[in-house]
């Protein structure tokens, strides 16, 4: 079987590539991803290109470090009203970007790149329509404290398998591009190239 490596430290990314039963290595990007996206932000870059961006920034970094493998980069870009989310970092920053999401809707953009010899070979893009329902300054400190902070590595500072769906009223996308990797896309890549068993 061919190399597949994936370029991230993501759980949520690894588990669903391991459900799946694909085998793979993780291995870290040194992508700074704040900068990248600050600088896209000031560029009026929408999500969709960041998201790309970032993921092709991965797949290349670790690609060109081991060509003979086929290298996975994924990242995820929250949008609403034309801001640019990115993750909360703190408690407070959950607080305040939930705050400002509560009783609207927001864009989820999934990106996908495979890399090989230094080269990205294929690419994609998945989005998902969140909406979160109103709700109460206490639903929202109660939340806080049973999330806890593994929700500040999360660009929306919820999980939807979890205490997060709780969040929403409506989602309109697959449960996978909502947890950050167009997984059913990304397989019918992976066994076109008989990287996974077909």
């Amino acid at each position: 079987m061919k190399q597949i490596i994936l370029a991230s430290q993501s759980s949520a990314r690894r588990h669903m590539l391991e459900a799946a039963g694909v085998v793979f290595e993780c291995r870290a990007a040194a992508v700074d991803e704040a900068a990248i996206i600050e600088s896209m932000r000031l560029e009026s870059a929408g999500g969709r290109n960041i998201a790309n961006c970032l993921a092709e920034l991965k797949s290349l970094r670790v690609s060109r470090s081991d060509p003979v493998s086929w290298v996975i980069g994924a990242d995820q870009v929250l949008s609403s009203d034309g801001e640019i989310f990115g993750k909360p970092g703190t408690i407070d920053g959950a607080r305040r970007q939930l705050k400002q999401l509560r009783g609207k809707q927001h864009m989820l953009h999934s990106a996908v790149c495979v890399a090989q010899s230094g080269q990205v070979v294929w690419r994609h893009v998945g989005e998902a329509k969140m909406t979160m329902r109103p709700f109460s300054d206490a639903f929202l400190e109660t939340y806080l404290v049973e999330a806890g902070e593994d929700i500040l590595g999360s660009v929306g500072a919820y999980h939807v398998e979890s205490l997060g769906i709780q969040l929403f009223s409506k989602i309109d996308g697959d449960i996978f591009t909502v947890q950050g990797l167009p997984l059913l896309a990304l397989l019918d890549f992976l066994r076109l190239h008989e990287l996974v068993r077909t």
